[in-house]
């Protein structure tokens, strides 16, 4: 698939609170397989150079905790309800 020149041919629904919610899971797994430094997660967050695959953990860990707050910061967003009930002579 190649790259787009613009936007004008993507289109979307808004995330709904569980694709958020799945999002930040997906990237708490990620962070923990960086930290725990798993068999597979330098080869997930490298790239290719002259040298073979290298690989920066301090900015792939950056990355993944702005990426981390943006998503909980359009988590926090979404409209939320309060439902409350207050007390009627039925209750007493």
């Amino acid at each position: 698939m190649s790259d787009l020149d613009d936007l004008s041919s993507v289109s979307g629904d808004e995330l709904s609170e569980d694709q958020i919610r799945g999002i930040l899971a997906q990237i708490d797994l990620d962070i923990t397989n960086l930290l725990r430094d798993g068999k597979l997660s330098a080869l997930k967050y490298s790239v290719g150079s002259r040298e073979g695959r290298t690989t920066d953990r301090a900015a792939n860990l950056r990355a993944l905790l702005e990426a981390r707050q943006h998503y909980q910061q359009l988590l926090n967003s979404l409209p939320s309800w309060t439902v409350s009930r207050g007390e009627t002579e039925d209750d007493s």
